[in-house]
């Protein structure tokens, strides 16, 4: 009996529009700035035109991505709402694989933009085994207090702070009456250079606290001591790496890739003593990526951000599958190592459209 799972960060799956960018120039879009608009009406006639017409081709193309995984289960990360999730699956999903995806589960969590994590399952397997929510269980509510004082320090002024900037959903699954617990995530984001750190220093504690508070769930759950014989999943945007791989040269120049393991990782809290596995290193070194980062020329890196994390137990029992990296909805600008080029889906833009920044990330799991 096999489950396919997957993890896919879609990219601000909105329902809302965002006139910010009025009365501030660094959150208005691009294709604004070479019209001249007179006034704040104007504005937003111009911003929701734009939004509508960009956004049905983003959604087809994401659309495109979640059909190639062809999961049982799509783990979600930036999905405003039950309503933005409803609508996409059912007018572009449901329409372009005809098996719709009837379960589905979202719980408001954190994040000051709105976005949440969200999970979209079949009713059957492709073997015909039921997939069934037994419980359901977010975890955004959890704060520093809930976590063991050993475990600190914590990035936290008041420790009765929530520890999750979104959440972490926990759901106990039956498939074909086999049990699964899943959890999703997404991690704090890299944000800007503050206090001589870059972004990703700088908001490492943050996610290395989040990574505590999800261990601490599951082995408060399971058992301290007792997980690896447990079939569980973590899956989400962890927005944190182990690896990197350095891009150096331009389109005229010719590219070099060079691979680079990162000293610290706010993702070493489920990997140093075996308490999870990354499936994704069973890949070759080169090509682990999920996101292509660019700040011109002298700052371009692939990196893994998206993670789908097995127990023990599952990682062993399944120790000869590899995950698969879905990468056809890349913008023409991401740059790929040589050997790995994909064919774009229809309409992709050199910097968008695209199905995401992201790519969808999916494993095929034996449960017996």
């Amino acid at each position: 009996m096999s489950l396919r799972l997957a993890t896919f960060n879609i990219e601000n799956l909105m329902t809302r529009f965002d006139f910010t960018g009025f009365r501030n120039q660094l959150r208005q879009d691009r294709v604004l700035k070479l019209f001249e608009v007179n006034g704040e009406e104007q504005y937003r006639r111009l911003e929701e035109a734009r939004t509508i017409a960009s956004t049905d081709d983003t959604r087809q193309l994401s659309a495109l991505a979640i059909a190639e995984a062809d999961a049982d289960i799509i783990c979600l990360q930036e999905v405003d709402n039950m309503g933005a999730l409803q609508a996409f699956e059912y007018g572009y999903l449901f329409r372009m694989v005809g098996n719709g995806y009837r379960q589905k589960y979202l719980v408001q969590g954190n994040d000051s933009r709105g976005i949440d994590v969200a999970v979209l399952m079949r009713e059957e397997t492709i073997d015909g085994q039921k997939i069934e929510l037994v419980d359901l269980q977010s975890h955004a509510m959890m704060t520093f207090l809930d976590m063991p004082s050993e475990l600190g320090p914590f990035p936290a002024e008041n420790l009765g702070d929530k520890i999750f900037k979104r959440d972490c959903l926990e759901l106990d699954l039956r498939i074909g009456g086999q049990p699964l617990t899943l959890y999703v995530v997404h991690f704090k984001s890299m944000g800007s250079s503050r206090d001589g750190l870059d972004g990703r220093e700088s908001t490492m504690p943050i996610r290395r606290a989040e990574a505590l508070a999800v261990r601490h769930i599951i082995e408060r759950r399971f058992g301290k001591g007792h997980t690896a014989n447990k079939r569980f999943v973590i899956c989400g945007d962890m927005n944190d790496y182990q690896e990197r791989i350095e891009v150096i040269g331009t389109r005229r120049t010719g590219y070099r890739f060079v691979h680079h393991d990162e000293p610290e990782s706010a993702l070493d809290v489920f990997s140093h003593d075996g308490f999870a596995e990354n499936v994704m290193r069973r890949r070759d070194v080169m090509d682990r990526w999920t996101l292509y980062h660019a700040r011109g020329p002298q700052e371009q890196h692939l990196c893994q951000l998206d993670y789908i994390w097995l127990s023990p137990s599952l990682a062993a029992s399944n120790a000869t599958h590899v995950p698969q990296i879905i990468r056809g909805g890349q913008p023409f600008r991401t740059v790929f190592p040589p050997g790995q080029e994909v064919e774009r889906y229809p309409r992709t833009g050199w910097d968008r459209p695209k199905a995401s920044d992201h790519c969808p990330v999916v494993m095929t799991l034996d449960l017996v």
